[in-house]
């Protein structure tokens, strides 16, 4: 099992706690960080104090796509791009569910796209599952987050 650390990238504050609510439900024990915005999110990969810079990724990185100061699509670009971190597990938790949006995330090298389910309920139950599966289930290739 992946204890690492999950980073949820969400600006909206009622989504970040719901987000942190599923995965303590589905009783994962990994640490939570939280970025308001792009910005907060490359400091806390890239930063002189930053994961990258400490050599212990997180083992997810939940990325909403809207966010203020520095988009989703950019953050992913920035991930994907940096050696240190291109084969961490990142997944789009957005509630657009444009076309434009998805193919977008996909060719940056997100690992999967959900739309945030409008329904509490479902809410809970796919961010819960989500985190089940990139932080026990998957397995990343050698060179992965440590």
């Amino acid at each position: 099992m992946n204890n690492g650390t999950i980073l949820i990238v969400e600006d909206n504050p009622d989504d970040r706690v719901l987000a942190i609510r599923a995965l303590k439900k589905a009783h994962l024990l990994n640490e939570i960080v939280t970025a308001q915005d792009g910005a907060q999110a490359l400091e806390l990969l890239y930063g002189p104090e930053g994961f990258a810079e400490r050599g212990r990724l997180p083992a997810l990185v939940l990325l909403d796509l809207k966010l203020p100061k520095v988009s989703g699509l950019e953050v992913l670009r920035r991930i994907r791009e940096d050696p240190r971190t291109r084969h961490m597990p990142t997944v789009i938790l957005t509630s657009s569910d444009e076309e434009r949006d998805r193919l977008q995330g996909y060719e940056r090298g997100a690992n999967s796209f959900v739309r945030k389910p409008m329904m509490f309920a479902d809410f809970i139950e796919a961010v819960g599952q989500l985190g089940l599966y990139w932080t026990v289930l998957n397995r990343l290739p050698p060179d992965g987050p440590s």
